[in-house]
């Protein structure tokens, strides 16, 4: 969330970064909202000023014995006013803050300015799209005959967009997961488990209420009212919640392997068809609170931390800056890496890692304090780490042979128990 306090000093300036994230952005109703409140605190103040100084008097002259019914009365009036204000601000304040959580972060000075992710700036690129001999398959026409996935049971179970994995699909997937968490500690992250369903304040902190509210699958009863992460970043941001930490903890690296559940799961198109864009994927998160002057340095480590995990894989990627229209909601910077899917002939996203800045931190009150200063909100920042749905595909498609079979990364082998070096078709 933005400090209402910066955009008073500049709203123009701040209004034309944020039309450059939603062009029907305007400030004028907000500060309006923000100049009313702050009157009606004025007068409410005098009125209880008034009244203090009237029961004082009040109280003086009943003890002279003086008549006070007129004052009495004078005074019940006074009291009906300030709480009939102390509502009307009570009301207001709370409409503003609803328009303060509805508006995104600021976008960096080095973010590039446009409405579409055709400008998207690329500015890396790892390894080569691999060159096939023979007429390659896309990850379901391989699925034929490797029996990885079982979408038909999948639907059975839940309806379309729901993965069911099978014998080898299973175990590889749990591979990608075990290597990615390995690769992570190894770069200095912690490990955490966190629930799978949290509060709404933690999905409001993490900037995923109430924007998102449509896409957030939920559990609503007399008992609970919760929401299904749709990423391990809503339970990570909620994990230092209204804390106020030591600048000797900070940063605080976590990494977190959780499933992530989404409500839109793409069904147009072959492109977007099997494990592509699904209600459930697995996905190992990067996440990480800061002191602000440190957030730059702690956001390329967490982009190093992720390329390593495909550079293991050997598998071909670019990095892509995005344009402050294609970035999300709380980003205030966001770098794609995109892997090469040959089946889709084009690059998927398997990672984003943000600079949210204080923008996460604001909404859930989490601050920390130097020595003899006042206490200061931490960065956050997030970052795939990666997800493993289309990482499974980048695999299945880039490492596939002309028999069918599909090689196994050397870096994945040591994770499947026995010495699996390729999978290989087999009959139903």
């Amino acid at each position: 969330m933005l400090d209402i306090k910066e955009l008073r000093k500049d709203p123009g300036g701040f209004e034309i970064k944020l039309k450059s994230k939603d062009p029907d952005t305007s400030l004028s109703p907000l500060l309006a909202k923000d100049e009313k409140i702050r009157q009606l605190k004025t007068q409410v103040e005098e009125y209880k000023s008034r009244r203090n100084a009237s029961s004082k008097d009040i109280g003086q002259k009943k003890q002279k014995g003086e008549d006070v019914s007129q004052f009495m009365k004078d005074l019940s009036h006074l009291s009906d006013s300030i709480a009939k204000i102390d509502q009307e601000i009570a009301q207001m304040e709370a409409d503003l803050l609803h328009a303060l959580a509805v508006l995104p972060n600021i976008p960096m000075d080095d973010v590039p300015i446009s409405p579409s992710p055709k400008d998207n700036v690329c500015i890396k690129e790892w390894g080569e799209k691999p060159v096939f001999d023979f007429p390659f398959k896309n990850h379901l026409e391989l699925n034929e005959k490797l029996h990885l996935f079982d979408f038909e049971r999948a639907a059975k179970l839940s309806g379309s967009g729901w993965p069911v994995y099978i014998n080898l699909g299973a175990r590889l997937e749990w591979a990608l997961l075990n290597y990615m968490l390995d690769t992570h500690r190894k770069n200095g992250f912690i490990q955490v488990m966190p629930p799978l369903l949290v509060r709404p304040e933690i999905m409001f902190g993490s900037a995923h209420l109430p924007k998102f509210e449509s896409q957030l699958f939920k559990i609503r009863d007399e008992d609970f009212q919760l929401y299904l992460i749709p990423t391990s970043e809503s339970a990570l941001n909620g994990l230092h919640y209204d804390e106020m930490l030591s600048e000797d903890v900070l940063p605080l690296k976590y990494t977190a392997y959780t499933p992530c559940f989404r409500r839109e799961a793409g069904a147009a198109g072959s492109q977007e068809r099997g494990l592509i864009r699904t209600h459930q994927f697995n996905k190992v998160e990067m996440f990480c609170l800061t002191e602000p002057s440190d957030s730059a340095r702690v956001y390329e480590e967490m982009l190093a931390s992720a390329e390593e995990v495909l550079q293991g894989l050997e598998l071909h990627y670019r990095n892509m800056l995005l344009t402050t229209g294609d970035m999300s909601f709380a980003a205030a910077k966001t770098i794609d890496i995109e892997v090469w899917l040959p089946g889709q002939n084009r690059y998927y996203e398997v990672s984003s890692v943000s600079n949210c800045t204080d923008f996460q931190a604001r909404r859930s009150q989490i601050r920390y304090r130097k020595k003899n200063e006042k206490p200061q909100f931490v960065h956050t920042l997030n970052g795939s780490g990666l997800a493993t749905s289309r990482l499974m595909v980048a695999l299945l498609e880039n490492n596939q042979q002309a028999d069918g079979s599909v090689l196994v990364p050397k870096v994945l082998q040591r994770y499947l128990e026995e010495e699996i070096v390729s999978l290989k078709p087999t009959a139903k």
